[in-house]
């Protein structure tokens, strides 16, 4: 038994010894539960919606007057008014918006006139979920519309048209950018990190400096060859996995030469990082412990597989209102 306690000593005073390693396996476990708790599932709050007015009439205002309503309680979307339809859709198709709703010329007209109005809804459809969230959002503004009470006897029915900007896209392809990014990373944690630590463990690195490379030569040699790595993978998982999502001609040189352009300096930044993060490390079971911590710190948050807008927003938090929580603090968890 005292041998025994006498390993367990040892093993106990190594794992003191090691800030990091406890840091890693104590306190990185609490980020990933939020991170996690966040990426699936959560509510999709401050999109960003274009509103074209081009009616400004008491109709037209009283259903902007909804939408204000929805944004300060829900926070589902908020309002960014517009003068014109075109910069309106200028701005969805850049990314900047994710959607657009135009209120028609005539929508007060028939209104009073007993017609049917109808206004548009525009919507970035390349993310499914962030659409179908405005989507519902707006048809319950829609159905609440004539609640409150109208100035006409008989109601029309208001009418919303949704128009999606793209075709469609499956759920696979709007999960393909992120599969290579992972991709990418993973060569990134093997060779920046792994290969690096154990390298260093085995004494090769006294090897290299006793030899005429100098130490900025030895890290740019190790971070080149490491993106050569993670461009290899970055592009064989582009053209696969094209085939594999059915993306039109994956093959195309034009494509692919954006493309790389777009992996290359990507897997040279993984690269770096991670030489960065490891370069005073000598532990060789910090980077193992590190590696699906950063996965999940770094992928999961990305907008790759859930919209960011899922994610609360950042403020900051005592410790009284993390150990003792109230209903404000539970709704608006720390970030």
């Amino acid at each position: 038994m005292q041998r025994i306690l006498a390993i367990i000593e040892r093993d106990l005073r190594k794992f003191q010894r090691s800030p990091a390693l406890i840091f890693t396996t104590l306190v990185f476990p609490l980020v990933q539960l939020v991170i996690l708790g966040y990426a699936f599932g959560g509510n999709i709050r401050n999109l960003k919606l274009g509103v074209v007015d081009q009616d400004h009439g008491y109709e037209a205002i009283k259903l902007r007057e909804m939408f204000g309503a929805v944004e300060a309680t829900a926070r589902a979307f908020v309002t960014i008014p517009y003068d014109d339809l075109g910069s309106a859709m200028t701005d969805l198709r850049n990314g900047r918006l994710s959607a657009v709703v135009n209120i028609p010329p005539d929508f007060t007209r028939d209104i009073l006139a007993q017609k049917d109005p109808q206004i548009g809804l525009m919507v970035d459809n390349t993310d499914n979920f962030v659409a179908n969230t405005l989507e519902s959002a707006f048809t319950d503004i829609v159905s609440d519309f004539y609640k409150n009470g109208v100035s006409v006897r008989v109601e029309p029915t208001l009418q919303l048209e949704t128009v999606e900007v793209y075709p469609y896209t499956p759920y696979i392809q709007f999960l393909l950018p992120g599969a290579i990014a992972l991709s990418i990373f993973i060569t990134a944690m093997i060779g920046g990190g792994i290969i690096f630590i154990d390298d260093k463990a085995r004494g090769l690195h006294e090897g290299y400096l006793v030899t005429p490379i100098t130490k900025a030569e030895l890290i740019l040699g190790f971070n080149l060859a490491g993106a050569f790595k993670g461009v290899l993978a970055g592009l064989v998982l582009t053209v696969f996995g094209s085939l594999i999502a059915g993306i039109a001609d994956p093959l195309d040189p034009w494509r692919l030469c954006k493309m790389l352009m777009l992996i290359a300096p990507a897997s040279f930044a993984f690269i770096s990082m991670m030489f960065l993060m490891m370069v005073r490390t000598n532990d060789p079971l910090v980077p193992r412990a590190m590696f699906g911590v950063l996965n999940t710190l770094l992928f999961f948050p990305s907008g790759a597989i859930y919209p960011i807008n899922a994610f609360p927003t950042w403020r900051s938090c005592s410790l009284k209102s993390i150990l003792s929580p109230t209903p404000s603090t539970v709704s608006r968890p720390c970030f």
